[in-house]
């Protein structure tokens, strides 16, 4: 059985002498940026201003899809950097996140094309063949997705102290999208929307005085 004592023996000098260094200068420069941060705060305090100029139309794009159903999804992500030499205290990072989104399921009402629908004479019956239901793309919903716990090694933590990263979270929620989108995919959400859009076709047709409306998909 091996013990915690048996472990630190088999590290080697440079890595006990490196790991104190780290952790002194960790210290220290944590202790400075409470000091003279954290006291300028207090004085000066803080202000929030939003200087963002106007929203700009880049273009825009004409949509002939049917959001005919959307899917709530959640997943938890475990991610976990480590470095190739150093053990994880000293160098490495694990986050777990919780990741909560929507997936649409739509059909695209403008690939339908003439040949694709069939009228009787009386204009009592119609016959329609539409492309099978496709998904969008995953959207994390920023209020209810988080992060549980990180884990960071000192030279991590010693990074953190001279920048912030705003991509810090990037890597897991993007992670956390792919998970969603292949659970949409193994889910019953694009049969769901083939069925209401035959209910939404059939009541609109119905309304203008059809009797009989029939929807296939496929080619």
């Amino acid at each position: 059985m091996t013990t915690s004592h048996t472990r630190a023996r088999r590290l080697p000098g440079w890595a006990k002498v490196l790991t104190v260094l780290v952790l002194l200068l960790v210290v220290v420069l944590a202790a400075l940026r409470l000091l003279v941060y954290g006291s300028l705060k207090d004085v000066f305090g803080e202000e929030t201003h939003d200087r963002s100029g106007p929203a700009l139309l880049k273009s825009i794009q004409d949509i002939s899809r049917y959001d005919a159903a959307s899917g709530n999804f959640q997943v938890v992500v475990d991610l976990e950097k480590d470095a190739k030499f150093l053990p994880d205290a000293i160098r490495g990072t694990r986050t777990l996140y919780v990741g909560a989104g929507t997936v649409d399921a739509y059909v695209d009402l403008g690939e339908l094309g003439e040949d694709d629908v069939t009228v009787n004479e009386d204009r009592t019956s119609a016959t329609l063949r539409l492309p099978h239901a496709a998904l969008g793309e995953p959207a994390l919903d920023p209020d209810r997705s988080y992060a549980v716990a990180k884990q960071r090694g000192l030279l991590d933590r010693l990074g953190d102290l001279f920048s912030d990263n705003p991509n810090s979270e990037r890597a897991v929620q993007k992670l956390a999208a792919q998970h969603i989108g292949t659970a949409a995919k193994e889910s019953e959400l694009t049969g769901r929307a083939e069925s209401n859009t035959t209910d939404m076709l059939q009541g609109l047709l119905g309304s203008l005085g059809f009797e009989e409306v029939k929807v296939t998909y496929g080619a």
